[in-house]
């Protein structure tokens, strides 16, 4: 008995009984204890509301951390975006597998089965009440929220049990329930529910304000779903990583001893993802047009406002056709966040690298080291900003810009003027780690500076992804730019103020020069095409800090040079002219250095003349080994051991259980990654 309670604590999403004492624990309050489930579940309001509970689990602007840099934070911990100290992910040994916990439970996939199970077959029968339509609908949200889960597990794990529905607590079905189907299925089956969702999801959200989810969202997501897997099986094929590769794990159990992809071949596969891909989001970017950049950034009451500036921070955002879903906050209700406060200063202690700005083209879509590019330099943020593509021009901030056009008594977090970097205090609420801050998310409306009291709204999904994703995708699946990628990266550039001969870029593109900053740069250890290369740029500045780094970086199994060479993240250039902004009031510099300086509060010049926010202190474990490294198991999170434990014959063989291993992770707890 104490194993089956184990194994529901560790699943806590495949119990179906007991449902009536812990449904309270999973959704808050519905469904309400005093009804019973044969009566629940029967109306278009119980749907919604039953929906309303799991929309802020699942969808990430729906669970935004109201105290920080929100959605805009998320790149944080990558080639493009950076924080002060260590990062366990970049410390090879220091990432271990554990004893309990981890992404490995149910408790998400659970509400959606169990949503499924009761209301699909009566809606068959005609047994809900309401609206045919907002049925369907609703219907439809918790396919597109069961698939959207699914993929966060397909990311977490690559090979993940597949339930259709709640299982009962029995020993047996709990084991069996535990089985991992290939990630290549796990992928098809999250395909399958967004298909669902499609034909169930209506062409715009039901509210009229675009705050949940429409038929374009799933296209949308189908097409990003599609693309992720498709590059991930091209990039990581013959490794332990995929399905039937070589020392591919799921080959050691019986379950999954015979297996052969559905198409025939990993080849065939990935060309039938990547179609997926193009398919879907061809839906959408063909129907939905890109927000107006009119190149202007606000600077006095008398200029005219940029609607792509303020896509970012509207209160309202319904009324932006790419903007496809958004989530609303409200200061009445006291549901705010602190995204604004942050925009204009310091983004809350998550600065964007020399990288990610080096990645940005000059406005006539040369990179910044070719001849006649024009680049001004790096001495100066203003230097940074002149003639560069216009989305570093509009989004990077520098000292003495206005941030607040509209004073209001409510703004006591406000940053009326762009300051100078604060590189030297450990602060997160105003430190500069990089000494570059963007201010996507930034309004210009004081109001929304009041102690994590902002109430603009908050992007789930916008149109230009569908873009982007079809420009990959399609190349990636022929190896040429078909003409509708060509008519959508002309647009995206055209939108960016760039110059849209893109074959002029890739022309001018070294890689061995974009591989010193980018890590996007590389797959699988290997520097790629420049064509390639400037797909993904193209991708990376359009989507810059709105938290598709990390998963982007894994798919392209761009981590692999970090093996063998390590990498030094860099911010502004600080020993340059700009060390004399930090000076006191007698004229001394207050910067500090020194690897064994307890004061020590930048990095040295001897390092480099850039400021490096992981190289200030000798107890950094990043400085310590000389830089950021990669083990190959860190593009797959480990299971913990309770799982197996849980899931064995005895309770205590972890060899007997169904579940296996990701590659390279031990199955002995707190224990670092191995070779592979």
């Amino acid at each position: 008995m104490n194993r089956i309670n184990n194994i529901c604590k560790q699943t806590a999403g495949i119990i179906l009984a007991g449902l009536l004492f812990s449904c309270n624990d999973y959704l808050d309050r519905e469904p309400l204890s005093q009804i019973t489930p044969e009566y629940y579940l029967t109306e278009e309001s119980q749907l919604a509301s039953y929906i309303n509970n799991v929309y802020p689990d699942i969808l990430p602007s729906h669970n935004t951390d109201i105290n920080w840099y929100g959605t805009f934070g998320w790149d944080v911990g990558t080639d493009n975006m950076i924080a002060k100290g260590d990062y366990k992910d970049y410390v090879p040994g220091e990432l271990k597998t554990a004893q309990t916990g981890g992404d490995w439970e149910f408790t998400k996939i659970y509400k959606c089965n169990y949503f499924l199970s009761r209301v699909v077959d009566k809606w068959k029968a005609g047994e809900i009440s309401g609206n045919e339509e907002n049925v369907k609908h609703y219907i439809g949200e918790v396919y597109f929220l069961r698939a959207y889960e699914y993929f966060n597990k397909l990311q977490a794990f690559g090979d993940f049990p597949i339930l259709y529905r709640p299982v009962i607590d029995e020993q047996e079905a709990l084991t069996e329930a535990s089985k991992r189907a290939p990630r290549n299925e796990v992928a098809r089956f999250i395909l399958a529910d967004l298909d669902s969702a499609i034909v169930m999801l209506k062409d715009a959200s039901p509210d009229g304000k675009k705050n949940r989810l429409s038929r374009n969202c799933a296209y949308l997501f189908k097409s990003r779903v599609a693309l992720f897997e498709g590059t991930w099986l091209k990039y990581f094929r013959n490794t332990p990583f995929v399905p039937d590769g070589s020392g591919w794990p799921g080959k050691s159990k019986e379950y999954n001893a015979n297996f052969q992809y559905p198409s025939g071949s990993i080849d065939n596969e990935i060309d039938y993802f990547l179609g997926q891909a193009m398919d879907a989001a061809k839906v959408v970017a063909n129907a939905v047009s890109l927000t107006e950049n009119n190149g202007i950034l606000q600077q006095s009451t008398e200029d005219t406002s940029n609607p792509y500036y303020n896509m970012y921070a509207d209160e309202n955002m319904a009324g932006y056709d790419e903007i496809l879903m958004w989530r609303q906050y409200d200061k009445g209700l006291t549901l705010t966040h602190g995204v604004v406060q942050f925009a204009q200063k310091g983004n809350a202690g998550q600065g964007i690298t020399r990288g990610m700005v080096n990645t940005f083209l000059m406005a006539n879509g040369l990179p910044i080291y070719a001849a006649g590019s024009g680049y001004a330099g790096d001495d100066y943020v203003s230097d940074v900003r002149k003639e560069r593509d216009g989305r570093l021009w509009l989004f990077l901030k520098e000292p003495g810009q206005t941030n607040v056009l509209y004073p209001s008594s409510d703004g006591t977090h406000a940053t009326p003027v762009e300051p100078v970097p604060d590189i030297t205090i450990g602060n997160a609420d105003v430190y500069y780690s990089t000494g570059y801050a963007i201010r996507k998310g930034g309004n210009f409306d004081a109001k929304h500076c009041a102690n994590f009291g902002s109430y603009t709204g908050s992007i789930t999904f916008r149109a230009a992804e569908a873009y982007l994703n079809y420009i990959e995708a399609s190349y990636e699946r022929t190896g040429a730019i078909d003409g509708t990628a060509a008519s959508y990266w002309r647009a995206i550039r055209t939108r960016a103020h760039l110059d849209t001969d893109y074959n002029k870029s890739i022309a001018a593109t070294h890689m061995s020069e974009e591989g010193k900053y980018n890590w996007g740069a590389y797959s699988a250890g290997q520097l790629i095409s420049p064509t390639l290369y400037n797909i993904r740029r193209e991708r990376n500045c359009e989507l810059m800090a709105e938290g598709f780094r990390h998963m982007d970086l894994k798919r392209w199994r761009a981590m692999d040079q970090l093996i063998a060479s390590p990498y030094h993240i860099e911010g502004f250039k600080l020993w340059g002219p700009m060390k004399d902004w930090y000076k006191d009031s007698e004229g001394n510099s207050i910067l500090i250095y020194g690897a064994n300086d307890s004061r020590s509060n930048v990095s040295a010049p001897e390092l480099s003349q850039y400021l490096r926010p992981q190289e200030v202190a000798g107890n950094s474990l990043i400085m310590q080994q000389g830089g950021f490294k990669w083990a190959m198991a860190h593009y797959l999170s480990p299971i913990a051991i309770q799982n197996f434990l849980n899931t064995s014959a005895d309770g205590s063989d972890v060899g007997t259980s169904p579940i296996y291993q990701n590659p390279g992770w031990p199955t002995s707890p707190n224990q670092g990654a191995e070779d592979l």
